[in-house]
């Protein structure tokens, strides 16, 4: 995922006084004006995979929230992805996102055990599984990779043997459970490495990708030891038009012989750059590296009004900057322009982040123990900065513009 970034109430405010009480209006006069027949399909090759992120279900599940189908009625949420055309999920795993008193770090406290229980059910119903080890206790993006507190000590040896072996043990547990993931990536976010000092790529004595390449490998050996050709490799990188970020470390990293199968791309039009940029990006990227390439995290807001005292993440600019409405109608628009764009460009496969997360009580993109974990500052504020950019409302209906993926 992007980075994180809190914001102050001021600039809510600021959003609203630009757009947001008339953009609320005309949002709920989309949803309750257009049928599902107004939302088609986007043209897709018939092998293009339509992901999604479902990390925090479980914990949504639990603060009570429901999910309903098109027609109101209260449904399993990935029954409801499922039978509008999402074929493969995404979950993250952190190592231990707790504290040392048991206090959880929020943001679905994706343990293996939680993991487990997500590709079971996703599984179930016919879908696929995408693992996304941050190899970290929370969350890990440019800006971030903290280890795990039980690496925190460990000597640069050891640390590959310990990545080596977690990774190995979580596959396990999945084979063993019947649900060996069908991909598996390697980091997340990784244009700054993994789990600094030591495997980060940059600002050191020149070896950086020396060592990263090396625990990259380590972690890699562990997930096919088990799983063997079973589960694809990716790779993912933020700031999917930027070409120069991904020739520099993937030229890094593929002299230096990392086995991989996939390259990941995290889009997100309002801070990264235009369709058009990443479909350029792709087409480079796909020929200069001979890999499947991916948009595995992307996302477009229904509205703009938030639904807790934590301001967007996108705002009224950032719209602007994107081209596309805030409502209904413009999240499906830019998500059919995306998927179509990737596909041309030669992309397999795009993944929406999150599908589901939205606002419930005790429901926050960090707890109070998971901010101290990352070292966030005292401007840090509870709550999610993103609930309007789920393809559910408030109400926990489905959007029609979820259509989009529906063949």
């Amino acid at each position: 995922m992007k980075n994180i970034k809190t914001k102050v109430l001021t600039t809510a405010v600021i959003a609203c006084l630009l757009c947001g009480c008339e953009m609320t209006q005309t949002n709920n006069e989309q949803i309750s004006s257009h049928s599902t027949s107004s939302f088609r399909k986007a043209q897709l090759s018939k092998d293009f995979i339509k992901g999604a992120d479902i990390s925090t279900l479980i914990e949504m599940e639990q603060a009570g929230f429901v999910y309903r189908n098109e027609n109101g009625e209260a449904e399993d949420c990935l029954k409801i992805l499922r039978d509008n055309g999402i074929n493969y999920i995404r979950i993250r795993l952190w190592n231990d996102p707790k504290d040392l008193n048991g206090n959880v770090y929020g943001a679905g406290n994706n343990d293996l055990l939680t993991d487990l229980e997500l590709a079971r059910r996703a599984k179930k119903l016919g879908m696929k599984v995408l693992l996304d080890f941050h190899y970290s206790d929370f969350w890990t993006d440019p800006g971030k990779q903290f280890k795990p507190k039980a690496w925190e000590n460990l000597s640069f040896d050891e640390l590959n043997d310990a990545i080596y072996k977690y990774s190995k043990d979580v596959m396990t547990a999945f084979k063993e459970a019947g649900l060996t993931p069908e991909m598996v990536q390697i980091g997340n976010e990784v244009n700054s490495g993994i789990l600094w000092p030591d495997g980060k790529s940059w600002g050191g004595d020149g070896h950086e990708f020396d060592r990263l390449s090396q625990l990259l490998k380590s972690a890699i050996k562990g997930v096919k030891e088990i799983a063997g050709d079973n589960s694809k490799i990716m790779l993912h990188l933020a700031k999917g038009p930027d070409n120069g970020a991904f020739k520099w470390w993937f030229d890094e990293i593929t002299k230096r012989n990392v086995d991989f199968d996939v390259i990941g791309m995290s889009m997100y039009t309002w801070w990264d750059g235009p369709i058009s940029a990443l479909s350029d990006n792709i087409k480079w990227v796909k020929k200069q590296y001979g890999k499947e390439v991916m948009v595995v995290e992307g996302s477009y807001p229904y509205t703009l009004e938030s639904e807790d005292s934590l301001a967007q993440d996108i705002d009224a600019e950032g719209v602007k900057k994107s081209g596309y409405e805030a409502s209904v109608n413009g999240q499906y628009q830019y998500l059919k322009d995306l998927m179509e764009n990737v596909d041309k460009a030669g992309g397999t496969g795009f993944f929406y982040w999150e599908a589901a997360w939205k606002t419930a009580p005790g429901i926050s993109w960090a707890s109070p123990a998971g901010m101290e974990y990352i070292k966030c500052g005292a401007d840090c504020q509870q709550g999610n900065a993103r609930e309007n950019q789920a393809l559910f409302d408030k109400t926990g209906r489905v959007l029609p513009s979820i259509k989009v993926f529906n063949n």
